[in-house]
């Protein structure tokens, strides 16, 4: 595959997300051309799809230095050895430390990744390595579409409402001391819009990560509970979502500013095994329909590698 020219074949998977990518091929370098398309496909389609790419770790960091900054691996549960910018998402891994003590709900196990700090990461690119013949596929729904879906009303009641987003254990979960290590270790949290404005295309995307939002700022319990439980349930309607299937070489790559995910559970109860590797890239601080920026909590905005790698050395 060249990738000289820009010319690149772009396919639609569902009406609001997803799209598959060929005739580009990812271990080589792209010209300004077909990064651009690229680029434009993600941004149209929010998370897009890379079919039998052969990438190793190095190869997988080239590509993703051609989109943006790399971060460190993975701010809270770290890296691979050798490879500071890459994080294992291994079947069994620190993360999902507390899977089988959630209550279930629609909305369980969907999150933006890393809401819980002050510039969530613009983008994560996901490789998949050791795919099971069956299970394991992962979901992404588009926010934006979620937004648009609310009542007239109802925006404009969101339009102006903010959130606390953190790391803790899920309510209920028996305490794990390695995953609260973790978390204490690089505490973070967050007041975000509740809708925040996208910075490259303007839309408006309710930015409610189902994982990390704990209440909405000035409202009593109860009625931030209701709140939130009604938005998680919006943007996880199976309309907006878009489910792949991997295959082992596949690339996912999804714009973290406009989409929420949800990890395969079912691969728990199965024998095979499941291997990817992500890489997550430097996000700016969101902005509100009010232009409000953000406001840090607790902890340090998640910064390129090689200033994280300076910062703790």
């Amino acid at each position: 595959m060249a990738n000289d020219d820009g010319v690149i074949k772009v396919e639609p998977l569902t009406l609001h997300i997803g799209a598959e990518i060929s005739g580009v091929d990812l271990s080589t370098p792209m010209s300004d051309a077909t990064r651009q398309a690229v680029h434009a496909a993600f941004l149209k389609w929010k998370v897009v799809f890379f079919r039998d790419q052969d990438l190793d770790h190095q190869a997988h960091i080239d590509f993703a230095r051609q989109m943006g900054e790399p971060t460190i691996g993975h701010a809270v549960f770290g890296h691979v050895d050798g490879y500071p910018e890459v994080y294992s998402v291994a079947k069994f891994r620190t993360a999902q430390a507390h899977r089988s003590a959630k209550m279930q709900r629609p909305w369980t196990g969907w999150h933006t990744d890393i809401t819980a700090a002050i510039n969530p990461p613009m983008a994560s690119i996901l490789r998949g390595v050791t795919i099971p013949p069956y299970g394991g596929d992962t979901l992404w729904t588009n926010l934006g579409a979620a937004y648009n879906g609310l009542s007239e009303t109802m925006r404009g009641i969101v339009d102006g409402l903010r959130g606390i987003h953190r790391f803790e254990p899920p309510r209920g979960a028996a305490r794990d001391a390695a995953y609260d290590e973790s978390i204490q270790k690089r505490a973070m949290e967050t007041e975000h819009p509740i809708v925040r404005v996208h910075p490259e295309t303007g839309e408006r995307q309710l930015f409610v990560s189902p994982s990390f939002l704990k209440s909405i700022v000035g409202l009593a319990p109860r009625e931030s509970e209701l709140m939130l439980e009604m938005l998680w349930e919006q943007v996880v309607r199976p309309e907006y979502t878009v489910r792949f299937k991997w295959r082992a070489g596949d690339v996912a790559m999804w714009d973290n500013r406009s989409t929420s995910h949800l990890a395969p559970t079912d691969i728990f109860e199965s024998d095979h095994d499941r291997q990817l590797y992500r890489i997550t890239l430097v996000g700016d601080v969101p902005v509100g329909v009010d232009g409000r920026q953000s406001t840090s909590l607790r902890g340090q905005p998640i910064l390129a590698v090689e200033q994280e790698l300076a910062a703790a050395g």
